[in-house]
Parts: C-alpha cells; sequence; structure tokens
C-alpha cells in the first residue's frame, strides 16, 4: 500500500505565515501517520511565503526522532520550496539527525552553557 500523499503546508495551517511549533505540530502528524501507513509523503510549501526554525524543527525535524533517515529519505519529498527556505530546512534536518543520535550530548552542551539551576 506504498501511495503517495500530497500535503499542503498551506492548507494545514491556513496562513501563508508557518512560524509557530504548534503549526509545525500539525504537519508532524500528518505526516507521520502517513509514514506509518506505509505511504510516500510529498510535503508542498506552495503558497507559503515565511517559515521559521520552530516551525520546521516541529514538522519536520521532529520526524527523526520516530524515524529513521533511511526511512525518511525514500518516503518524503519536499516541493515548491525558495531557496532560502531550502537552506533552513537542511539547517533544521542536520540538527535533528545530530540531536537524535545522541540528546545527552545536546542536553549536557545546553547545561554547561546556561549553567545548571542547581548551582544557583
Amino acid at each position: 500500500m506504498n501511495q503517495n500523499v500530497t500535503l499542503s503546508i498551506f492548507e494545514i495551517v491556513g496562513s501563508r505565515l508557518c512560524v509557530a511549533s504548534d503549526d509545525g505540530q500539525k504537519v508532524y502528524e500528518r505526516i507521520s501517520t502517513a509514514l506509518k501507513e506505509g505511504r510516500s509523503v510529498e510535503i508542498s510549501f506552495m503558497n507559503v511565503a515565511s517559515l521559521t526554525s520552530a516551525f520546521l524543527n516541529a514538522a519536520i525535524g521532529q520526524l527523526y526522532s520516530s524515524f529513521t533517515e533511511e526511512h525518511i529519505r525514500a518516503n518524503v519529498r519536499v516541493v515548491g520550496t525558495q531557496p532560502d527556505d531550502l537552506a533552513l530546512l537542511k539547517r533544521v534536518v542536520d540538527t535533528a539527525k545530530d540531536y537524535f543520535k545522541d540528546p545527552a550530548v545536546f542536553k549536557d552542551a545546553t547545561r554547561d552553557m546556561i549553567g545548571d539551576a542547581d548551582e544557583q
């Protein structure tokens, strides 16, 4: 049942502005459901005017917590992005892959950077 499904970010969010992580979560849930059903997903960014890393982390980066990189590469395709948005998406994906490989390293680095709450 490897059917292709196209998800329009504009239609899911209901706006040309894709900036909130809550909206990204809605997108993630739709992508995740389709992948779990054995479908390939085409994610369309047509009519989207603005993207933030918070939105993309929730919508796309989070996929790496549930699916392997190989599965995502084989079954997720992005269309209709602007070059700047594609560069931002690449940074989000690279960070997500590193984070989900070893979350403890990121947590330790963050703790070292901001200091441990117990030290105050």
